[in-house]
C-alpha cells in the first residue's frame, strides 16, 4: 500500500473537492485509491500506480484552482483522461492563455490542449480549419479570437458567415424579409458576440458596417481586405462554396473556418466543402487544420457520452 502527501492552502479546499466531495470521489474510482483532508494537506493511498496518477491529477487541479477557476465535472473528466495520456503538465498550464474578458468579467481560455492548439493556430496562421464534434467551443473561440483583433485594431471589421441552407429547409420558404430569414441560422453567432461584446457595442458596431452578419451566398464577387473572416457549419458548404469563399481573402485578413463533419446535412450524393479543403490545402504555408475532439467538449459532460456513443455506433455499422 502506497501513500503521498499533497499540501494545499485550505481556501482552496472546497473548490478542488466540490460539493458533497464529488471531484475527490470520481478520482478515487477512476484510480482505485482513498484520498482524504487533514488540515492543509491531501492524504492519498493505494496501489503505486494509482497513488501516482491521482497525485498527478490533483496536483493540475491545485493548479487551475489557483488561477479562480470554478472546477467543474468536465475538468476532473479531462485531466483523468489526459493523465492517461501523460499529459498533465501541459494540460495544467492550459488555463494560462488569455483570450479576453466577456461583458460580465468573465476571463476567457481555452479549456483543454485540443483548444489551446486551436487558439495558437489562429493567432499564427492566415487561415485555419477548426473541425470537431460539438461541444468543443470551434465557434465560440473563433469568435473571441475576432472580437480580439477587432478591439486590438489588428482587423477592421468582423464577418461572421453560415451557409444558410441546412437540414432540407431553404430560405426562400421562410416567412420575412431577408435578415428575419437569415437570423434562424446565425444565431450561435449573434449569442456569442452579445455575450463577448455586449448588445449596445454589437448594434453600434453593426450599424458602421464594422460587423456584419451575413449568408454565405452573399460573399460571392467580394474581395475581404483588413477584416477577420468566421465561417461557421461549413460542413454544410459544397467544395463550390468553400471555393469562392476561400477565395474572397484580401491583405491583412485572416479567417476560421469551422464544422463538424459528422453532422453534414447537404443533399444525399453531396460533397461536403470542409472535408474536401481539408484534405487539398494541409500541406500549404499559413493554412492549419486543427482537428478537436470529444476529449475538447467543454459542454454538459453527458454531451462527450452522446457524441461517443454515436461514434460506437458509426464503428459498428461501418465494420
Amino acid at each position: 500500500m502506497e501513500q503521498e502527501r499533497i499540501q494545499i492552502h485550505n481556501e482552496l479546499i472546497s473548490n478542488i473537492f466540490g460539493s458533497f466531495d464529488e471531484n475527490i470521489k470520481k478520482i478515487e474510482k477512476a484510480y482505485s485509491v482513498n484520498i482524504v483532508n487533514r488540515g492543509d494537506d491531501i492524504l492519498i493511498s493505494g496501489e503505486q500506480n494509482g497513488v501516482s496518477k491521482a497525485k498527478q491529477v490533483l496536483g493540475a487541479l491545485i493548479t487551475l484552482a489557483k488561477t479562480g477557476e470554478s472546477i467543474k465535472e468536465q475538468n476532473i473528466n479531462y485531466l483523468i483522461a489526459e493523465a492517461e495520456d501523460d499529459n498533465l503538465s501541459e494540460a495544467a498550464e492550459v488555463n494560462d492563455d488569455f483570450i479576453c474578458m466577456t461583458m460580465n468579467g468573465r476571463a476567457l481560455h481555452p479549456k483543454t490542449l485540443g483548444q489551446k492548439k486551436y487558439i495558437d493556430a489562429i493567432r499564427k496562421n492566415t487561415v485555419v480549419f477548426g473541425i470537431g464534434p460539438a461541444g468543443t467551443g470551434k465557434t465560440y473561440l473563433a469568435m473571441a479570437m475576432a472580437i480580439t483583433a477587432f478591439k486590438h485594431n489588428e482587423a477592421d471589421r468582423i464577418i461572421l458567415t453560415r451557409p444558410a441552407i441546412e437540414a432540407g429547409e431553404n430560405l426562400g420558404f421562410l416567412p420575412g424579409d431577408l435578415q428575419q430569414k437569415v437570423d434562424p441560422y446565425l444565431r450561435p453567432l449573434y449569442d456569442a458576440l452579445y455575450e463577448i461584446m455586449g448588445a449596445d457595442n454589437f448594434i453600434k458596431n453593426m450599424e458602421k458596417g464594422a460587423i456584419e452578419v451575413a449568408p454565405l451566398a452573399y460573399m460571392r464577387g467580394r474581395t475581404l481586405d483588413n477584416s477577420f473572416i468566421v465561417l461557421d457549419e461549413a460542413q454544410n458548404t459544397t467544395p463550390e462554396q468553400m471555393k469562392m469563399f476561400l477565395t474572397r481573402l484580401g491583405y491583412g485578413s485572416k479567417a476560421v473556418i469551422t464544422g463538424d463533419i459528422t453532422q453534414i446535412d447537404l443533399p444525399k450524393g453531396k460533397r461536403s466543402g470542409l472535408t474536401e479543403a481539408a484534405s487539398i490545402l494541409n500541406n500549404i504555408d499559413g493554412i492549419s487544420i486543427c482537428r478537436l475532439s470529444n476529449k475538447d467538449v467543454v459542454r454538459h459532460p453527458l454531451v462527450q457520452k452522446i457524441i461517443n456513443a454515436y461514434e460506437k455506433h458509426e464503428q459498428r455499422r461501418t465494420k
